[in-house]
C-alpha cells in the first residue's frame, strides 16, 4: 500500500472551503505544512502554480492532480481534498473540480512521484472510486476508499 502512507487521514480535506485554485493551492499547502513543518509553503504554492502553467492537472473529469518538486522537502508527500461546491480549476473539460490529489515530492524522489502518480491513475479509472470519494464525510472514509481501491486493483 502507498497511497495510505501518501494521503494520511491529517492531510485529507473532506470540505475544502476554497473555490478557486490558487486559493485551493494555498488551503491544502497549508495543511500539508502542519503535518510536515519542514514544507516551505511559499516554495509549494509557486512550484505548483508553474507547474499548472504548462498544463492544466484537472485532466480527470472533476478531478484534479495537482504535483510539483519542493527543495524543502526529503520526501513525497500528499493531500486530499474535496468540495461538494467545486473549484474553478480550468480543468480541461473547463467544468469544475471536485476531488483534489495534491503530491509534493523532494528533488530526489521522482521514481516514487511517478509510481504515486501511476497508482492513482490506476484507481481513478475504475468506475467507482470516484463516485466512492466524494461521498466520504471524514478523513476515515477517505482513507478506507483509498486503502480497498488501492488493494483491489493489486497495488
Amino acid at each position: 500500500m502507498v497511497l495510505d502512507q501518501i494521503f494520511p487521514k491529517e492531510t485529507i480535506l473532506v470540505h475544502v472551503e476554497s473555490t478557486e485554485k490558487e486559493e485551493l493551492f494555498e488551503e491544502m499547502v497549508e495543511t500539508l505544512h502542519a503535518a510536515h513543518p519542514e514544507l516551505v509553503r511559499e516554495e509549494a504554492v509557486q512550484a505548483l502554480l508553474v507547474r499548472e502553467q504548462k498544463m492544466s492537472t484537472g485532466i480527470i473529469p472533476s478531478v484534479a492532480v495537482p504535483h510539483a518538486v519542493c527543495a524543502s522537502l526529503h520526501d513525497t508527500i500528499g493531500a486530499i481534498g474535496i468540495s461538494a461546491e467545486g473549484i474553478d480549476y480550468d480543468a480541461l473539460d473547463k467544468k469544475p473540480v471536485h476531488l483534489v490529489f495534491m503530491l509534493l515530492a523532494a528533488p530526489n524522489q521522482t521514481g516514487k512521484h511517478v509510481q504515486i502518480l501511476k497508482v492513482l491513475s490506476t484507481i481513478l479509472e475504475k468506475p467507482d472510486t470516484i463516485p466512492a470519494l466524494l461521498s466520504c464525510t471524514s478523513a476515515a472514509d477517505v482513507h478506507s476508499v483509498l486503502r480497498s481501491a488501492e488493494a483491489a486493483a493489486g497495488q
